[in-house]
């Protein structure tokens, strides 16, 4: 009896397996050669430093001999900066990928729909091993250049191991986060035909309520509460600000829900939208 049992379990468990394989192949091979653009990842590297220093003299500037502003310490904004930088891959929305934006112009899109693949969860993936691959390329260097930058303009250590972890966790939350929040600009492009529209309003949205262009903490409070109630924030916001202590423990934990209540919104909504769009596309000569 129990052999009984257990044969459609294992069967159930290969053919999982077996369903998947196909997008740990493309996670797989995306993130390799993503790995291979080195010199571009040493001009991006250099940008993101020197990025880096011009903001941390402009806050500094802006603080004066002010340890803190709106309730934002200046060693914690100096070390959200420095974290920015270095993990701009994972955060910013700006990152597109320009070659599937092709694919959807000029029509090449009718091959990737030939595959025996579900088009969503395979563009995640390719979307994801992307940013995997920039991001491992660029953030040590960052990292330790701002650890060695003098004080007060350094990057500081964890506030603890418990901000330490709840930064990890949240950080690549808000890296899935944001690529759900990228597959909607692509399945947009799909109706618009021109990514400068989706390029522009998902960019300028995501910066600026993500807290990129000015920290969350330093605006007015009424920006703040709008800002809780979008899935901006909970892909760089949280994660920066829980490395320092800024946000604590128990804040950072309804983050996490907030995360993941967002990713699986966002994944259920592109993934419809996705089957939906690509049953109604006609490319040119049929």
């Amino acid at each position: 009896m129990s052999e009984k049992r257990d044969g459609p379990t294992v069967d159930n468990a290969v053919i999982a397996i077996n369903a998947i394989k196909p997008y740990i192949s493309m996670l797989r091979v995306r993130y390799l050669n993503g790995l291979q653009y080195r010199a571009a990842a040493l001009g991006g590297l250099a940008t993101q430093f020197f990025w880096g220093l011009m903001l941390v003299f402009t806050y500094k500037a802006f603080y004066g001999d002010a340890g803190s502003s709106g309730g934002f310490a200046f060693k914690d904004l100096i070390s959200f900066v420095w974290l920015q930088q270095a993990f701009l891959a994972f955060i910013f929305l700006y990152d597109w990928d320009y070659e599937m934006f092709g694919l959807i112009q000029s029509g090449d899109v009718c091959y990737e729909l030939c595959r025996p693949v579900n088009l969503y969860p395979l563009w995640y993936v390719r979307q994801l091993s992307k940013r995997l691959a920039t991001g491992s390329l660029r953030f040590a260097p960052v990292v330790i250049m701002g650890f060695l930058m003098p004080f007060p303009y350094n990057l500081s250590p964890p506030a603890s191991l418990t901000a330490l972890l709840l930064f990890i966790v949240t950080l690549f939350l808000g890296l899935a986060l944001l690529v759900a929040v990228s597959m909607l600009a692509f399945i947009s492009i799909f109706k618009t035909m021109s990514p400068i529209g989706s390029m522009s309003l998902f960019g300028i949205l995501g910066e600026f309520f993500a807290g990129m262009t000015i920290p969350i903490p330093l605006m007015p409070f009424w920006l703040q509460d709008l800002c809780s109630y979008m899935p901006f924030r909970y892909m760089s916001d949280l994660p920066l600000r829980a490395y320092s202590g800024s946000i604590g423990a128990p804040e950072a934990l309804k983050g996490i829900v907030a995360q993941v209540f967002w990713l699986a919104a966002l994944v259920l909504i592109g993934s419809r939208l996705m089957k939906r769009i690509t049953r109604l596309t006609v490319t040119q000569g049929g």
